[in-house]
């Protein structure tokens, strides 16, 4: 299994926004979907949203809003657009390839990136 690589997170201001990404090889993007996990301290690793090679997207109820998860398929790109971030957003945010159903549900399979770690602080 070759891991996917999340972008350097970072230290943001709350109420500020801040862009992800993560690159997987291109014959592993292109036939399946991606998604963002993220861990806060003490807490189990949580689902954020994913999204297939043709663009079908699926969040977390408690996140649409102020995530926003979109490709690039021609450079084997997923993004995560965190927007409004409030200090609860601290966490590790992980990148995973997996499949999303046409019930819009995402199953992760065990292929993950290290982690990038975000701090919203003031």
């Amino acid at each position: 299994q070759v891991q996917p690589m999340e972008s350097w997170g970072g230290l943001v201001q709350p109420g500020g926004s801040l862009r992800l990404f993560c690159v997987a090889l291109r014959d592993i993007f292109s036939v399946n979907a991606m998604g963002w996990y993220r861990q806060a301290p003490g807490k189990q690793r949580e689902y954020i949203a994913a999204i297939t090679p043709g663009g079908t997207t699926n969040y977390e109820n408690s996140v649409q809003g102020r995530f926003v998860i979109y490709n690039d398929n021609a450079k084997s790109t997923v993004f995560l657009q965190i927007n409004d971030l409030k200090t609860e957003d601290t966490a590790v945010y992980f990148c995973n390839v997996g499949k999303l159903s046409f019930a819009g549900r995402y199953s992760p399979y065990n292929v993950w990136g290290q982690g990038t770690q975000v701090t919203v602080s003031s």
